[in-house]
């Protein structure tokens, strides 16, 4: 793709590494299981940018034609059919050409476009590494989901966040390696941060809530005291180990015992961490949290910076419902104000503190929508054309990476698939793709 810095040539190209390895990321894994060890201390500096990523998901899929890609086509041909046959994307009735209702102009010296919608995004736009010229295979949500966070829209497989933290682990051992923020419950479910046919131990670690009751579920035990508790886990893991000797290799077994000692372990570090009351009056005011629209969004990402500082490798945060069918100008205005400056706090607040370089954070949605209208001023789902941007970690900021059409339907230049995105992600992390493999069922 061209984005991340100092990348080692390779007998196969990534998008390669991951076709031929099933689907996404279907084949691929450490073929050792590391845990606290990482693979990131064997490899040379140079090859590992990032050592977490943040990800902001859009849920439901924004309009990136109407926050980054402006097209002077659309609005000289607003009201207009369609010029070409529509791509196939779902089955409900679209009509002819809408214009953004939005007004964009270019920022920083970069020149990024960016609508008005995101004055904050805007002005740290030369931080930005847009990639206008995304694409995906599928035009549902549920399938769409899980092909951006697992590689697969078809078959189970580990999300994004269980590969990373299978391949290097938590930097913090009293931390899992992998949190998932107010995660959606529908479109695939838990399926988007599940470890899959991995050891359960990868999988996403479930933070809920809003506000100061934001947290992960059931981290005490009101009833017991700590000594009283390492007696029941060093009992109940003594009946599990000797069960273990008698069916050697069963992996669920095995994550369940060293679940409850992470449990055990977290109980310490991160009651600390989700209790964001004591971030000080000029954090909160950057990230928006001191005030409404922005305050619930803005404190899922202070949570997840916390986290993410304290060692955790992947960490999630979900922002909805951007599926705007219908009544696009006054919901993409809403959802808009909600993100914008926690978004730019985020990235601000990373930058500030030295940890942007090595934090790669990503922004984006399942697919983008079309440039017809559908409903009432709403805009269908598109997954054949979309704006996404990374910052920090590895990507070289201020460019703008590939286009759309005349019209933002398709991808017209350096097309980038899902597939693709995430390969570089794992490179900048730093994953050797050759050494990567995971015996499941039989099979690597």
């Amino acid at each position: 793709m061209g984005l991340c810095f100092d990348r080692s040539p390779s007998p196969r190209s990534r998008r390669e590494m991951l076709k031929f390895s099933g689907a996404g990321f279907g084949g691929l894994a450490l073929n050792t299981l590391l845990s606290q060890e990482s693979i990131a201390s064997k490899l040379p500096p140079s090859l590992a940018r990032a050592k977490r990523v943040i990800f902001l998901f859009m849920h439901g899929g924004p309009s990136t034609l109407d926050l980054f890609d402006p097209k002077e086509a659309l609005k000289k041909n607003n009201g207009k059919p369609l010029p070409y046959e529509k791509p196939r994307i779902v089955s409900s009735k679209t009509g002819n050409l809408l214009d953004s209702p939005w007004k964009f102009k270019q920022h920083g010296q970069s020149g990024a476009w960016v609508s008005e919608l995101l004055p904050n995004i805007a002005s740290i736009s030369d931080e930005l590494c847009f990639v206008n010229s995304m694409y995906c295979s599928n035009s549902r949500h549920g399938g769409a989901l899980l092909e951006l966070h697992t590689g697969s829209d078809t078959f189970t497989r580990p999300a994004m966040g269980s590969w990373i933290n299978y391949g290097l682990g938590s930097e913090n051992q009293n931390l899992p390696g992998f949190i998932t923020i107010n995660p959606p419950s529908s479109h695939g479910g838990s399926g988007a941060w599940s470890s899959a046919f991995l050891p359960a131990k990868f999988g996403g670690t479930m933070i809920s809530g809003k506000g100061s009751n934001m947290n992960i579920p059931f981290i005490k035990n009101p009833l017991n005291e700590r000594s009283q508790q390492r007696k029941e886990i060093d009992l109940i893991n003594a009946f599990n180990k000797n069960h273990l000797s008698n069916f050697e290799g069963n992996t669920e077994l095995e994550s369940r015992i060293e679940s409850y000692e992470l449990a055990f372990r977290m109980q310490m570090t991160a009651p600390e961490i989700q209790n964001i009351e004591d971030e000080p009056d000029h954090i909160n005011k950057l990230y928006g949290a001191d005030q409404k629209p922005t305050d619930e969004f803005a404190k899922q990402c202070i949570m997840a910076r916390r986290f993410s500082e304290a060692g955790v490798r992947f960490v999630q945060v979900t922002h909805r419902y951007w599926d705007s069918h219908g009544n696009l100008k006054d919901e993409h205005t809403k959802l808009s104000k909600e993100m914008d400056k926690p978004v730019a706090g985020l990235i601000q607040d990373l930058k500030q503190r030295g940890l942007l370089d090595e934090t790669l954070v990503l922004w984006g949605g399942e697919f983008g929508r079309t440039p017809v209208a559908q409903g009432n001023n709403g805009r269908d789902h598109n997954p054949h054309g979309f704006t996404m941007f990374m910052a920090g970690g590895g990507m070289k900021p201020g460019i703008s990476y590939g286009s759309s059409d005349e019209l933002g339907f398709t991808v017209a230049e350096n097309k980038v698939h899902i597939h693709d995105l995430q390969a570089t992600i794992l490179h900048c992390m730093g994953m050797d793709h050759t050494k990567l493999t995971h015996r499941f069922q039989g099979r690597d």
